[in-house]
């Protein structure tokens, strides 16, 4: 009998501030296309703030665990959740992770909020993840970050944004030291969710750990 074959790799999803799960269903399809098995995440990104976000990726990608990998990607704040969850927990399954869009360098926008009466609001308890950005790649772990460089989006209009932007988050706030790959699109930030540019380098890498697996050093 010829063999069974192998179950899809899981790849948990998280929005970014503001959104819910379902926001993340044309980037599922196209990942339930190549192969994987998508399953979006809602989490309460202003009220809860980071602290219940990470409890609840790690919880959803122990339940996922089935002996292989479990890859993650993430839209603006979610890659920063993404990378906070997986930082220094070694009983979490192995797998990949993609951020869309996220200001892994610390986002500009954000800090500007804190010289805007009543603005700060805006991000609730996720204010100093945004402001901060991540403290690291986690060891052991690939991590791929896809930029956009359309600036459409409401973030412009608070200014701060210098370079190439999404209209929310510059590309140079989309770099971290030890990143396995970076890449730009033609793509704003919400747009990320959309593309299928951004689908099929977030695959490319998910499978390679490279948005192009015959490329050379990192973008």
């Amino acid at each position: 009998m010829p063999p069974e074959p192998a179950a899809p790799e899981p790849v948990l999803l998280l929005h970014g501030i503001w959104l819910v799960g379902s926001t993340l269903k044309p980037l599922a399809r196209r990942l339930a296309a190549a192969g994987f098995m998508p399953v979006p995440l809602t989490y309460p990104s202003v009220i809860g703030g980071p602290g219940p976000a990470v409890d609840a990726v790690r919880a959803r990608l122990r339940a996922l665990a089935r002996g292989g990998p479990v890859h993650l990607v993430g839209h603006s704040l979610g890659g920063l959740v993404a990378l906070e969850a997986v930082r220094d927990a070694g009983d979490l399954p192995p797998g990949r992770v993609v951020c869309l869009g996220s200001p892994l360098a610390g986002s500009r926008i954000a800090r500007h909020l804190d010289h805007l009466p009543g603005a700060r609001r805006l991000t609730g308890r996720s204010h100093d993840l945004l402001c901060g950005g991540a403290c690291a790649c986690p060891s052991g772990r690939e991590v791929g970050s896809i930029a956009g460089r359309i600036p459409l989006g409401v973030g412009a209009l608070l200014g701060g944004l210098d370079g190439p932007h999404d209209g929310t988050v510059a590309v140079d706030e989309t770099r971290l030291p030890g990143l396995a790959d970076h890449c730009v699109i033609a793509a704003s930030h919400s747009g990320l969710l959309l593309s299928a540019e951004a689908a099929r380098r977030a695959i490319v890498f998910l499978r390679a750990g490279r948005f192009d697996a015959d490329a050379g050093s990192p973008g």
